[in-house]
């Protein structure tokens, strides 16, 4: 148990360590950079929400580059290909025994870090492509699979659906993100800095602090955090709650959803506070940890009706009701 407890505090050092290495690209923003975190060291994968402009791309690089992991990056245009996510067959001639032969060429998901960049501006047929990945850490061509490395994030950026030429994900798709995460405008103050730091000439060199074996270590030092029933009760009570076709559904659920949160958003918030406390150092995650995950967990597998949009009220607005009828 000591032992433990000594890794988590070696965790909580290596947040800090994070934090200094990222904070020489970005300013400020340090709630979306504690829910990248614990997405990965959840083993989740992870939705930016967003306008152009607020450097949601710039994030995911950066924390890349602070990972000592494979990274690559995928534009996603209207006119992007399933095969040029996962990688296609092609046809070659074997040198030594002039027959032609299949070879699977791998794609960009064939990578530790993937970013997904504007994955809304592609067709959900392209988008699917992303789904297997996700889930199970593989991909299927030509009737082989072939596994990814681990470990395996992908990490997508997405501007609001309201803007031209973007497509809404499918359902399916966004249950496979642990987190969505909203990025905001900055404040003034920090806009000041980061016009100082990003019109300026020097730029300070960014270092790996943290290898893909450290990482792996840790999401299962993470997966052992001990929950106590209460927590785990009040996880799955939340969750229940958004169920607007049940008993136990909230009134404002019944009100203003079309439909509510799966058993993976329960999942998503046990495992979201596990690893919010163990990179505090603590042993084990309360009450107060599941409200703080509740946001990016539920904001993106809750639908809202007409009647919602009608009255304006959001997603966010409806957590936090939740999250308040809960005490």
């Amino acid at each position: 148990m000591s032992n433990d407890i000594d890794r988590l505090d070696q965790l909580a050092g290596l947040r800090e360590s994070l934090y200094v290495e990222i904070g020489k690209r970005i300013v400020g923003q340090r709630q979306v950079i504690d829910q990248l975190l614990i997405t990965l060291f959840a083993g989740g994968h992870g939705l930016l929400e967003g306008v152009p402009g607020l450097a949601k791309t710039l994030l995911i690089s950066t924390v890349a580059r602070a990972l000592d992991l494979q990274f690559k990056r995928i534009q996603f245009t209207p006119d992007l290909m399933p095969s040029d996510i996962t990688g296609s067959e092609v046809l070659e001639e074997d040198q030594s025994t002039g027959n032609r032969v299949f070879r699977f060429l791998k794609g960009p998901i064939f990578a530790n870090i993937v970013l997904a960049d504007e994955i809304n501006r592609t067709p959900p047929k392209t988008q699917a492509a992303l789904l297997q990945a996700m889930q199970e850490r593989e991909v299927t061509i030509g009737g082989d699979n072939y596994p990814l490395s681990a470990p395996f994030f992908v990490l997508a950026t997405q501007n609001p659906i309201e803007q031209e030429g973007t497509y809404p994900l499918p359902e399916a798709q966004l249950d496979r993100f642990m987190f969505n995460i909203k990025i905001d405008y900055p404040d003034r103050e920090d806009e000041v800095r980061i016009m100082r730091r990003t019109t300026g000439v020097e730029e300070e060199e960014l270092r790996a602090v943290v290898t893909g074996e450290e990482i792996l270590a840790y999401q299962k030092l993470v997966r052992g955090v001990p929950v106590a029933d209460n927590v785990l009760e009040y996880a799955v009570e939340l969750v229940r709650r958004t169920r607007n076709s049940t008993s136990e559904a909230h009134p404002k659920a019944k009100e203003f959803l079309s439909w509510g949160a799966g058993p993976r958003a329960a999942q998503c918030l046990v495992l979201g506070a596990k690893a919010w406390a163990a990179l505090e150092g603590r042993p084990t995650p309360s009450l107060d940890d599941v409200r703080s995950v509740a946001p990016p967990v539920l904001r993106h597998r809750l639908v809202t009706n007409f009647h919602a949009e009608a009255e304006g009220v959001s997603r966010d607005d409806l957590i936090a009701e939740l999250v308040e009828s809960l005490g």
